[in-house]
């Protein structure tokens, strides 16, 4: 069986383009201290797209942002550990529902109560 390397199957791409603003917050993080891999996974993107801004390669043009608009300090949280914590937001407000329903119930048999005496 023969194999043929002259096609690789790559996944599709992301979809997601780095913008000016995006530079300057990435060059802001940079001079902050953060690491690449942690720029890069707060904007989703490969990190081969931060070393190209790190570099000067891409928006070498944009000056950095102002430390007051960055966001805070990486590392970030894993895709897994995301889905975890909406898992965990959902099973709460789930919870809160089910409480202001029950609440909403008991206050209307207080009126009713009240209303019979």
């Amino acid at each position: 069986m023969k194999y043929h390397h002259s096609k690789r199957h790559r996944a599709e791409s992301s979809g997601v383009k780095l913008t000016e603003a995006d530079a300057a917050l990435v060059k802001g993080m940079l001079q902050r201290g953060d690491r690449q891999h942690d720029i890069a996974a707060w904007f989703g993107v490969n990190g081969g797209r931060i070393a190209e801004i790190a570099t000067g390669f891409n928006f070498h043009w944009v000056v950095a942002a102002d430390p007051s608009d960055l966001p805070p300090e990486g590392p970030y949280p894993s895709g897994r550990m995301a889905t975890e914590a909406q898992r965990a937001l959902d099973q709460a407000l789930s919870a809160l529902t089910i409480a202001e329903t029950t609440l909403t119930s008991l206050r209307h048999g207080e009126v009713r109560q009240k209303h019979r005496q």
